[in-house]
């Protein structure tokens, strides 16, 4: 019993020890989430109303020698959805971050540039080019930075060749281009420090997570030897005691539960060992951003994994009750199918989860085939998702909290379902009612059999 309640001190240790080691990275990565979209935000809200303000300036109030509404009305034009980006539907939500670069691409090296030549390099509008830099060195990483600027620059020099008779690149603008290529290069530099700073830090992370994983596995494996001697000589004592009493020996009384609790201890080790391990693999593997080549890629069957999954998972009694599973029809998908396993895992640890904390509800899995794709639907009845949360339940490192505190979750887990899921060709989202259930749909494109 002493080891029993040893492996289920082992088993709390490990998901506290292995929470602390990514709360702190995780809860400063989602700040730093949330900082970049009010950025975001923030910034169209200043294009929305900047476009259209300065073409007042520069036409009406301090004329300059050329300006387009129609650019401007265009640049205004391309943020106003981004102001709006948490309110996207589901399915648009994959191409916020292109369209995101391409509005950049516009307002700044383009628009920029462009006016610039259109100018004759005035000085209003070297300097505004000079502000332009400044803003995307704020805005873009060091990569995006270099394309945006390099691309911006050309766009913007074809479309003033071709809408000016006598195109050509003023003296004053040679001029001031090693002060603009400085700033674009320091730029770039400090970006690339704060990328690198970045990932060292992820990789500082899973430095500890692999150290902590490996401090917590050694007195895992001190209890299931210890669960192995008893598993051997725990019967020959238990039938000696029962020899002793029935004979009538001196021996101290143990009441029958008693003698069942023992019984019943090599279980209640083993299970709780299982489970603390299967919590170390999940958390680790998790928290690498997943590898994924198609080369490696074979032909899966969707029943085959999930029955692997619900076979490994180390599930309590009263946990494997509250799961119902109906296979509709199998289908095959290409991809890795221990992959695709630890995505099952994961739906299934995060729901269970919230059942807990709910005290109610019940897992339901099944599969739908068309000829269009093929779905697995994964649906807990538990507490749902707050709308607050929803659009950032798969980002990774996003770090959610309940209204007294408590961390409900590092970002890892389903970060990691999305990226396997669109390694093997396929997509995942959520529907959620909030106190009622959460419904995550897997989609897989329909493969020959």
């Amino acid at each position: 019993m002493h080891s029993a309640k040893k492996a289920s001190d082992v088993r709390m240790k490990t998901r506290i020890a292995m929470r602390r080691s990514i709360r702190r990275l995780a809860e400063r990565a989602s700040r730093n989430a949330e900082y970049f979209e009010r950025r975001r935000r923030s910034f169209a809200l200043v294009a929305i109303v900047g476009f259209p303000l300065y073409y007042v300036i520069w036409y009406y109030i301090f004329p300059q020698p050329y300006e387009n509404l129609l650019l401007r009305v265009i640049g205004s034009a391309l943020f106003v959805p981004i102001a709006f980006e948490h309110r996207w539907w589901p399915r648009l939500q994959k191409c916020r971050s292109a369209y995101w670069h391409f509005s950049v691409l516009y307002a700044l090296p383009f628009f920029f540039s462009l006016m610039l030549f259109k100018n004759q390099s005035s000085a209003v509008w070297i300097e505004s080019s000079l502000i332009a830099v400044f803003v995307m060195v704020l805005m873009l990483d060091w990569l995006i930075l270099v394309f945006h600027a390099v691309a911006g620059v050309c766009l913007a020099w074809v479309a003033y060749w071709l809408s000016t008779e006598n195109a050509h690149i003023e003296p004053v603008t040679l001029t001031h281009l090693p002060i603009i290529l400085f700033a674009v290069i320091l730029g770039t530099l400090a970006n690339y420090v704060t990328e690198a700073i970045r990932l060292e830090q992820e990789r500082a992370m899973l430095a500890t997570a692999g150290s902590i994983a490996h401090e917590l596995r050694t007195p895992l494996t001190s209890i299931r030897v210890g669960a192995s001697g008893l598993h051997k000589y725990l019967p020959i004592l238990l039938d000696a005691y029962e020899q002793a009493r029935e004979h009538a020996l001196s021996v101290t009384y143990i009441r029958p539960p008693h003698l069942d609790a023992i019984a019943g201890v090599l279980k209640r080790i083993e299970t709780e060992a299982n489970y603390s391990n299967a919590i170390i693999d999940m958390l680790i593997n998790d928290v690498r951003p997943a590898t994924v080549k198609p080369q490696e890629f074979v032909t899966c069957s969707i029943k085959n994994c999930i029955q692997i999954a619900l076979a490994r998972y180390p599930f309590s009694d009263e946990e494997r009750d509250e799961i119902s599973c109906i296979f509709d029809t199998d289908f095959n998908f290409k991809g890795v199918e221990l992959l695709m396993i630890h995505v099952i895992f994961n739906l299934l640890k995060n729901s269970l989860r919230q059942i807990v904390d709910t005290g109610k509800g019940r897992i339901f899995i099944h599969t739908q085939k068309s000829s269009k794709n093929n779905q697995l639907i994964f649906k807990d009845t538990a507490s749902g998702i707050p709308s607050e949360i929803m659009p950032h339940i798969f980002k990774r490192f996003y770090s959610s909290s309940s209204p007294d505190g408590d961390i409900l979750g590092s970002g890892i887990g389903l970060a990691f379902c999305k990226d396997v899921v669109e390694a093997f060709g396929g997509s995942i989202r959520c529907a959620s009612v909030p106190s009622e259930f959460s419904e995550f749909i897997l989609t897989f494109p329909t493969i020959e059999s």
